[in-house]
């Protein structure tokens, strides 16, 4: 394909009001990213000269989330239809030659692949323009394809255009096109806005150059997902669904064990390695990379994560954005927020949350702790119901806990504070100094027994009816 002549209009202009959002519909996601950033994937492939994305209806937003090197963009103030929004870019640039192929930014499942034999044939055919169709046994809602008695395209009349007997048509315009640059400019100025909705059609021009003697070609879809467009909520669940389920059947083929694709979500923008296990109600998302051989459990959720290889994630934990090395076990019950660090061979249990730290390599904290703005060596043990208390009241402090030390059970870590290396600390013992290399830190109440003490209290104040204590 020769590319150089080849430019491309993504029209994603609207407000979408259907979707009934205070957000542009083109940036609602599917599987993680916004449904306007499948469409100039798809046609990035083709490497063309020059991808124009038509923006309107906050255009800004739209820009800050697509912004790069291969979208150039073009303002439609007014959305008066898509012969309109070519008129735009016609304005815009009224010495573009070659073709243009012309898609839509909410149909995101458009395929590179019928993009390439669309452009192929169309170029082959020598045609002026070329159509994607598509025959269906319920045409409700799309526009038909007219044709003569040698089966030559005459024109294309929308939905609420039609006449009955045109309604009858089963061959249906998807709105996706390769015109050449000149004759489609030429007849975009003669197009007129006179019909139901008062807008440009886009449609209009097949008819005007059918009417020239150019030659209009098309090429037919199987595929009902690739031209489906998102207007609705219910759409846009329809097509996550479609683009998850090939997301999934994909990682299978490459060699990942999904135990339960009905109730497993996995963004479009993730990756896994081989021999990785998912079981059911596992939710991964973002920029997340696992790696191979991981066994991740029911009910967990990570996302814009990195996790080595050997990583098992146990039952209903939560991993954000953070780093999990080889081999380390994660969970039940654990949560890994943000910026943290857990290094290889190392465990996270039951009931511990971490928040901003680095764990060592073979460090454990096996449950019921939190961990937060710590640096923790290698080697390490946590007990039960360890607080690292980084909060002053004014701003966040951190821990340091050197390689190999021992914290008790029920201890609590008064930041800013540093535990040497090979350190103890007592069971139960609040630490608000450095603790030096090798030592033992016990920092806790003295007990003190008082014998018989309950006898006396009884006689003392004996519980009658009534009173409390019953």
């Amino acid at each position: 394909m020769d590319s150089i002549d080849l430019s491309v209009l993504i029209l994603a202009a609207g407000k979408g009001t259907r979707m009934k959002s205070n957000h542009a519909k083109v940036l609602h996601t599917l599987a993680g990213r916004p449904m306007v950033q499948y469409v100039c994937d798809a046609a990035e492939p083709l490497h063309p000269r020059h991808m124009y994305l038509v923006i309107g209806h906050q255009g800004e937003q739209v820009q800050k989330a697509l912004d790069g090197p291969s979208v150039r963009w073009l303002w439609q103030r007014d959305q008066k239809g898509t012969g309109h929004a070519v008129l735009c870019f016609q304005e815009a640039h009224p010495g573009a030659s070659g073709d243009l192929l012309l898609l839509y930014g909410d149909t995101p499942l458009i395929r590179t692949e019928t993009l390439r034999r669309l452009v192929d044939h169309h170029r082959a055919t020598g045609a002026h323009a070329t159509l994607l169709t598509a025959r269906v046994e319920n045409p409700l809602g799309y526009g038909r394809i007219l044709r003569d008695g040698s089966g030559r395209i005459q024109a294309i009349v929308e939905e609420r255009d039609a006449s009955t007997d045109q309604k009858q048509i089963r061959e249906i315009n998807t709105g996706i096109y390769c015109f050449q640059t000149a004759p489609l400019f030429d007849a975009i100025r003669r197009i007129s806005s006179n019909n139901s909705q008062g807008e440009y059609y886009l449609t209009d021009v097949i008819g005007l150059e059918a009417a020239a003697g150019l030659r209009i070609e098309s090429m037919a879809t199987e595929d009902r997902y690739e031209y489906a467009g998102i207007n609705s909520r219910m759409d846009l669940v329809m097509l996550e669904k479609e683009l998850r389920s090939r997301k999934l059947d994909a990682l299978m083929k490459e060699g990942i064990t999904i135990r339960d694709p009905d109730s497993t979500f996995v963004d479009d923008t993730v990756r896994i390695g081989r021999d990785t296990e998912i079981f059911p109600g596992v939710v991964i998302t973002g920029q997340t990379a696992i790696g191979e051989g991981c066994r991740i459990y029911p009910g967990v959720r990570i996302s814009d994560s990195v996790l080595g290889n050997e990583v098992k994630v146990l039952d209903s934990s939560i991993i954000v954005a953070s780093r999990v090395g080889n081999g380390t076990t994660v969970g039940p019950f654990a949560h890994v927020r943000e910026h943290s660090e857990i290094g290889e061979n190392a465990r996270i249990g039951n009931f511990v949350e971490v928040k901003k730290s680095r764990l060592g390599n073979g460090t454990k904290a096996a449950h019921l702790a939190y961990l937060g703005d710590a640096i923790i060596g290698d080697r390490v043990n946590i007990g039960a119901g360890t607080i690292t208390c980084n909060y002053d009241g004014y701003q966040k402090n951190q821990t340091i806990i050197e390689d190999e030390v021992f914290i008790g059970s029920d201890s609590q870590l008064v930041a800013p504070v540093r535990i040497g290396r090979g350190a103890y600390v007592a069971a139960g013992s609040t630490v608000t100094e450095d603790v030096p290399p090798n030592a033992l830190a016990i920092a806790r109440g003295r007990q003190v027994i008082k014998q018989d003490w309950v006898e006396k209290r009884k006689k003392a104040k004996p519980y009658g009816k009534g009173t409390e204590g019953r």
